[in-house]
């Protein structure tokens, strides 16, 4: 972090963050699970997603735009598809009843997918990754996003920096696989903390309102957030449109709701979930053995520099995550104050 910072225990973290959407009248369940991924972004370094998002979540709970109760609505399209109306819910209830519907559709026939309209920002994919890894499959994350990134050749926000996320159980030296990328060049998430500290953002990033250049977070906020490999980025985005948005009967092209910004309305975020059972052609235990030799040979490839290790995707992470686990999550002076007004707010007391 750029500024000094102090540890709070995740556990506890957990509990002050569900206490206070119970208080924004979530149920205790629904309270918990909207925690639990908001710390576990934090554990795992991705603290764009984490707790610091406390303040923008219940401000759009008191406003009216998120439904704390939702009736949650499950219409069956095939065996193995179904739809969730997600009542405008919060997205990390949503998305996560979503991955346990597709989950329950591969156990019985090896593949599940479950599509979600009028959900909202759900946070970290990995949160649903890691949901299905833990249950034994491989899954499949998509979702929409409000506009902030160009189509290629473009010049006004018209796709989300939508992630694509991917997960798979791995063997027993490398336990799981978790690709959660941004289709821009950085997570507007980043762009947007870089803002709210005062900090500058690299170059090549952003383009401000004029379609120019900068490192300067607002402008680059305000502006043009670029995609990923340019137009391999746009295509990766528009494939989001597609799946999350056109498909789900969601918002889509340039039409979800920015969470920051539009207080007029809800978002109607569009999710797909997929999950796969990865020992269909296979027991589990040569599956397991096949990718502990695939990752096994990865990272022993031959390295550039001998002195940096070859990691796979989701290794970092989950390091830092057991780090944190046991000496706490860092949070900067700002993030304490903030969620100690949230705390007061909720007549609870902050866990420092």
């Amino acid at each position: 972090m750029s500024e000094a910072s102090t540890r709070v225990a995740a556990d506890a973290l957990q509990r002050f963050a569900s206490g206070v959407f119970q208080f924004h009248e979530l149920s205790r369940e629904h309270a918990e699970q909207t925690a639990r991924c908001l710390v576990r972004a934090d554990l795992r370094g991705v603290g764009t997603h984490g707790v610091a998002r406390i303040p923008i979540y219940t401000d759009r709970l008191r406003r009216g735009l998120v439904n704390p109760r939702p009736a949650l609505r499950l219409q069956p399209l095939t065996p193995v598809a179904a739809r969730l109306d997600g009542d405008n819910g919060m997205g990390f209830v949503v998305a996560a009843r979503a991955m346990d519907e597709a989950i329950t559709r591969a156990r019985s026939f090896g593949i599940g997918l479950v599509l979600v309209q009028n959900s909202t920002h759900f946070g970290m994919a990995a949160s649903y990754l890691l949901q299905a890894i833990d249950a034994g499959f491989a899954a499949f994350v998509f979702t929409n996003a409000s506009p902030a990134m160009p189509v290629w050749g473009g010049k006004v926000p018209f796709l989300g920096t939508s992630p694509f996320a991917f997960g798979a159980p791995g063997g027993h030296t490398h336990p799981r696989v978790v690709l959660d990328m941004a289709t821009s060049v950085a997570a507007r998430g980043k762009i947007r903390r870089a803002m709210q500290r005062g900090e500058s953002i690299p170059e090549g990033w952003a383009l401000d309102a004029s379609g120019r250049p900068t490192t300067n977070a607002k402008e680059g906020y305000d502006g043009l957030i670029l995609p990923l490999g340019g137009p391999k980025g746009s295509g990766l985005s528009l494939m989001m449109e597609v799946l999350a948005g056109v498909m789900s009967g969601a918002a889509f092209g340039g039409e979800v709701g920015n969470q920051y910004i539009d207080f007029d309305r809800p978002q109607n975020v569009g999710h797909m979930m997929i999950a796969l059972r990865p020992d269909l052609a296979m027991t589990v235990t040569e599956y397991r053995a096949r990718m502990d030799d695939l990752l096994g040979r990865a990272a022993a490839n031959p390295r550039v520099d001998p002195e940096q290790e070859i990691l796979m995707p989701g290794e970092p992470e989950a390091r830092l995550e057991l780090e944190r686990l046991e000496h706490g999550i860092p949070l900067s002076s700002d993030e304490l104050d903030m969620l100690r007004a949230e705390g007061e707010r909720a007549h609870i007391a902050f866990p420092w």
